[in-house]
């Protein structure tokens, strides 16, 4: 049942009805869920990571009790971090030197009319096997997006560099227009994970285009990005898998994106794609993205200092509750449907160990950071398919969340930045309470279970939020009004 139906009715049956007032003990907070369906926010997709650029062997080739061991941890929904969208990379080198990503063509047709000859390793990059391990815990949104065409195809000739896809408004080669080649190569990844058990949900063609690397690399702006996917969608649709929504343009900043947003918008490509996507390098979330379409934020990473596994140091590097924090920016002010982070994994030796990854994998163990928890805090509370709620919220020092998820089921989420404890009492404004379950996180405690209780009137109370914590609950509601 979707959220917009629930309320409906519970809006029609109750409309003569006032929910009862709460009001909460001295020195107790009280956070309200408004349910009313006028004021439905985002819808969410889901939480997720990346194992790009051969992360992904730092799992596979873990021992197999360890590896076990860390994809429970990252995909088990009750004791993990339960995440819910895995992010691939689509490779484009024609080798697999320094962590860079085999392309599916590692040799040029010569045009781009003649017959590719495709390679397919059934590895890519130990992509796959952590992909299909991703099934296995009920993972649905699989998004396989490419840093780059082969460079073949570009007009630098070669993956890395930035250049410009061949054909594109304003660029040409004398090889020719390698337009619609690229969208039939995107596609034929596609179909290789289906064949090999994983449904590609989300499909990108470009990684940053406002920037040119060392690595796999391709600049567009939105005018060439809407072109491309006027190529992609019928492409998609012509091999019967236009339930594959296409996603674009993961830029360096929220800023960037919104401009190759708007300039997507004024090219007519909207209705073709099916997601906005952008990462937050450049410049953080201060708003939301100029489009109909939902936004997913599909990498951050914490480059800064030397690893960690704080949850609160003060604000420093890698912190966990300052990326919770982040989450909840993204999806307040952003109002983002997704929340990817950058690499799920990396070794010790890679970019000086810094705070890119949630888990260090080092040789045959591995250790996780509190970013991870702070995830686990939103995805293991907050389903796919749930609807955002407003919430109110009168203590400056708790930043909440509410949700509606699928089962019927309402997360609710509080980080207390303060310097003390606060106790809480939530309700919502349609529906009592039946049942509740609060887990945290803090400097000791990760997604550890807590006390709550259902008080006689349906509100959830005897929880007090730690001093620089989070908190989840779920909170089933009474059946008897649903």
């Amino acid at each position: 049942m979707h959220l917009p139906y629930l309320a409906g009715t519970l809006l029609a049956g109750l409309a003569q009805a006032s929910p009862a007032e709460v009001s909460p003990r001295q020195s107790e907070t009280m956070l309200k869920v408004d349910m009313d369906i006028r004021k439905l926010n985002q819808r969410i997709d889901g939480f997720g990571f990346s194992e790009a650029f051969q992360r992904a062997n730092n799992i596979v080739n873990l021992p197999e009790e360890k590896r076990a061991a860390l994809v429970d941890l990252l995909f088990n929904k009750t004791s993990g971090a339960g995440f819910t969208i895995l992010r691939n990379g689509i490779g484009s080198s024609p080798d697999s030197s320094l962590d860079w990503m085999n392309t599916i063509l590692p040799q040029s047709p010569g045009s781009p009319d003649a017959e590719p000859a495709y390679v397919w390793d059934g590895n890519d990059s130990g992509q796959l096997w952590v992909a299909q391990q991703a099934v296995k815990y009920g993972v649905e949104t699989f998004y396989a997006d490419a840093w780059s065409a082969p460079g073949f195809m570009k007009t630098n000739g070669k993956d890395s560099g930035g250049g410009y896809l061949c054909g594109s408004p304003g660029q040409k080669c004398s090889s020719g227009d390698w337009r619609q080649a690229y969208a039939n190569y995107l596609v034929k990844l596609v179909q290789l994970y289906a064949d090999s058990g994983v449904n590609i949900t989300h499909l990108g063609f470009l990684n940053e285009p406002d920037m040119s690397t060392s690595y796999a690399s391709m600049l567009m702006d939105g005018n060439q990005a809407a072109d491309f996917i006027k190529i992609l969608h019928p492409t998609l649709e012509k091999n019967n898998l236009s339930d594959v929504q296409i996603a674009c343009c993961d830029a360096t900043g929220w800023k960037a994106q919104q401009q190759i947003t708007r300039d997507m918008v004024a090219a007519g490509a909207e209705p073709l794609l099916g997601v906005v996507t952008g990462h937050t390098y450049s410049s953080g979330i201060s708003g939301t993205q100029p489009t109909s379409l939902r936004v997913w934020e599909t990498e951050c990473s914490d480059l800064k200092g030397h690893w960690s596994t704080a949850w609160d140091s003060d604000g420093g590097a890698g912190d966990g509750l300052t990326w919770a924090m982040n989450i909840y920016t993204g999806l307040t002010t952003g109002n983002v449907s997704a929340y990817l982070w950058w690499v799920g994994t990396q070794d010790p030796a890679t970019n000086n160990n810094n705070n890119e990854k949630l888990v260090l994998v080092d040789k045959d163990t591995y250790t996780v950071s509190k970013r991870l928890w702070a995830f686990a805090q939103y995805s293991r509370t907050v389903r796919p398919g749930a609807w955002r709620l407003d919430m109110l919220n009168d203590a400056s020092n708790l930043k909440t969340t509410a949700f509606q998820n699928k089962d019927l089921t309402m997360a609710v989420n509080i980080i207390n930045t303060g310097a003390s404890a606060t106790p809480v009492v939530i309700s919502n404004t349609l529906i009592p309470a039946r049942s509740a379950q609060a887990w945290v996180t803090d400097n000791t405690r990760d997604m550890d279970a807590v006390e709550v209780t259902v008080n006689p009137d349906g509100t959830v109370g005897g929880l007090s939020v730690p001093a620089r914590s989070m908190v989840s609950l779920t909170i089933e509601l009474a059946s008897g009004l649903l």
